[in-house]
């Protein structure tokens, strides 16, 4: 098992999650501050991401017995970090749209509306931590 990817995999599919049901998490009692980070909390990011990644669900006994501590657990993986900063890093480095103008004399164009900068789809969230990779070979 590369450990690697599994850190990425969970990430990407912790921030999906977390984009999709921001609304709702963010109003949620479950934050925390975990060595200077305000994220939810370990117990909640664990139970959420057993649902979503498979992968997990059959390591947890092993890391479990490895260490009983949620927020090591959570260091471990990676996720130590506040999903709103990191969501919104990750749209200021998503190509912005201009808005369309007209002018007056103009007649306005029936073109489809475009979602804002925040409500990018999860499809981009993936391909731009992806594009981010390094590999994992060794080189000479």
């Amino acid at each position: 098992m590369n450990v690697q990817y599994l850190r990425k995999s969970l990430k990407i599919a912790w921030l999906t999650y977390y984009r999709e049901n921001r609304e709702w998490i963010a109003r949620l009692g479950v934050w925390v501050d975990c060595t200077g980070q305000r994220r939810p909390s370990s117990g909640f990011i664990l139970g959420t991401l057993s649902t979503l990644e498979p992968q997990l669900t059959s390591l947890l006994p092993l890391i479990v017995d490895l260490s009983n501590d949620p927020d090591r657990i959570i260091l471990a993986l990676g996720l130590n970090f506040n999903p709103d900063d990191e969501l919104d890093e990750l749209d200021d480095d998503a190509p912005k749209m201009l808005p369309s103008r007209t002018l007056a004399s103009e007649t306005p164009l029936d073109l489809p509306e475009t979602k804002p900068a925040s409500k990018v789809p999860a499809v981009r969230l993936s391909s731009k931590i992806d594009e981010a990779c390094t590999g994992v070979g060794e080189r000479d």
